[in-house]
């Protein structure tokens, strides 16, 4: 048997190997913990290191931009099971609060442009919050972040009050009610 022929017929081998043991696993998402309802506020609120990243287009975003606004600031990564079922949230929360002055940034950290949208035209909703890469983690290190996901909430006059640490439901009424008395009264 050729070399060519060896080759084909592993890669079909590892295939249908890969296709039984998925299709006879129990499903990933089952065996993932729910994700929670809550912010952890800051004892101390201290000023929000500088955050200044260019999106998947290039585009440059600054934190210092969106003083006034209360931001929630996304660290997370494709691979990372608990930040993709995260991201809907944070669009819906998005959407729910924008008009009351909320903005969301998602650091996508180690990652280039390519797979952060591939990942995000899977989405439902899709985000249309900016993408931020952080592609040498140097925000992360700025931001002391630890682990992935880690979101942090800076209210309107630019300092962090609230971390958490792990998945969120963010549109979820405990976070929102968290998140209502820092934006202005309608």
């Amino acid at each position: 048997m050729s070399f060519a022929r060896a080759e084909i017929g592993m890669k079909r081998g590892l295939f249908a190997l890969l296709f039984f043991s998925m299709a006879h696993l129990p499903s990933v998402a089952a065996d993932l913990p729910p994700l929670t309802h809550g912010l952890t506020a800051i004892a101390q609120p201290q000023l929000a290191p500088a955050l200044i990243l260019a999106d998947m287009d290039g585009k440059m975003h600054d934190l210092a931009d969106l003083k006034g606004k209360v931001v929630v600031v996304n660290f997370w990564a494709t691979w990372c099971p608990p930040c993709r079922r995260e991201m809907p949230s944070l669009e819906r929360l998005k959407q729910r609060l924008q008009s009351r002055g909320l903005a969301v940034l998602a650091v996508d950290v180690g990652e280039d442009a390519d797979t952060v949208f591939a990942f995000t035209g899977q989405l439902e909703p899709a985000p249309t919050f900016p993408l931020l890469l952080d592609r040498d983690s140097r925000a992360m290190q700025r931001w002391k972040v630890k682990g992935l996901p880690t979101t942090f909430v800076v209210d309107a006059t630019g300092k962090v009050v609230f971390r958490a640490v792990g998945g969120r439901e963010f549109d979820h009424d405990e976070v929102v009610r968290q998140l209502l008395p820092l934006l202005p009264k309608q």
